[in-house]
């Protein structure tokens, strides 16, 4: 099993002046553990669950050119890019222009959005619901058009493209893998077995459920079921000390046998560095061939 780092939040205890700083002793740490990939928030404002709107919080892809220049092995991407924050020309290009100059460590994460207070309070895009799963449709088309190669128009509904040139190309063959982020049974499952590589769950009682219901749309779209890799969040806590490593460690390896391949989760103080270290030494090395 893989593991990934989530930075959700920057409020932390040095303060706006040195988060510079502390990300990049966090990114830099969390590259020498050996955590397979590192992700941020595609959020403006911060989100509920985390805190209250108006904590810290930094733009997605600014911040992960940053962290490429802080790290040398990590996957870098978003959970995940809120589709209609900007136009999916500029997305393509924007997820190259990482994967060059990462040496061919991006991953797109995408989305269709949801948090309609920080777009309406910013002015970005924030179509009904229907109208965005329609536009991530055409979006993940766009992507993968503009990553082959082919520089002719495209033209959809919402969408059109007069010339899609992407030069330089990415270096991840055939493209930066592809991580739809969400558990919705009729459309978002169905969008990860015609256009991705990866999913992202949340967890919950249901996951063998949504399993069966994306093996369900992979046979309908004549998808291999085993080529997608399986996503799920899971909260690091383990503890000051190391206290809940082996608690950690049973959850990971639940989450194995389920099917998951990669837990991909907050660090609980993870800008203390010792609870990275503790995950390298101890439970990396633990789920490392579950």
């Amino acid at each position: 099993m893989k593991l990934g780092l989530h930075v959700p939040d920057f409020t932390w205890p040095n303060g706006p002046s040195e988060l510079g700083n502390d990300l990049g002793a966090v990114a830099k740490a969390a590259d020498g553990a050996g955590f397979d990939r590192l992700s941020v928030m595609d959020h403006v404002w911060q989100i509920g669950i985390v805190g209250p709107p108006e904590h810290e919080m930094l733009e997605a892809y600014t911040t992960l050119g940053f962290l490429a220049g802080q790290t040398s092995r990590v996957r870098l991407l978003t959970l995940v890019t809120g589709v209609v924050y900007r136009e999916p020309g500029l997305v393509a290009k924007m997820l190259t222009t990482l994967d060059v100059l990462s040496g061919g460590r991006a991953m797109l994460g995408v989305g269709a959005a949801w948090n309609a207070d920080e777009a309406r309070g910013l002015g970005l895009p924030f179509p009904p619901t229907a109208e965005r799963f329609e536009r991530l449709e055409e979006a993940l088309q766009i992507f993968q058009h503009m990553w082959s190669g082919d520089d002719r128009p495209f033209a959809g509904k919402h969408y059109s493209l007069g010339r899609t040139l992407n030069s330089p190309q990415a270096l991840s063959k055939p493209h930066p893998p592809i991580l739809i982020g969400g558990s919705g049974e009729r459309k978002t499952l169905r969008l990860v077995a015609r256009y991705a590589q990866a999913c992202n769950l949340f967890p919950g009682p249901d996951l063998g459920h949504k399993l069966d219901v994306l093996r369900g749309h992979c046979e309908r779209e004549g998808r291999d079921y085993d080529e997608i890799e399986k996503t799920v969040v899971f909260p690091f806590d383990v503890g000051p000390n190391g206290e809940r490593v082996n608690e950690t460690i049973d959850a990971l390896r639940g989450l194995a046998r389920q099917g998951f391949q990669v837990a991909h989760g907050a660090v609980a103080d993870v800008w203390r560095i010792t609870p990275l270290e503790i995950i390298g030494r101890e439970v990396l090395p633990a789920v490392a061939d579950l």
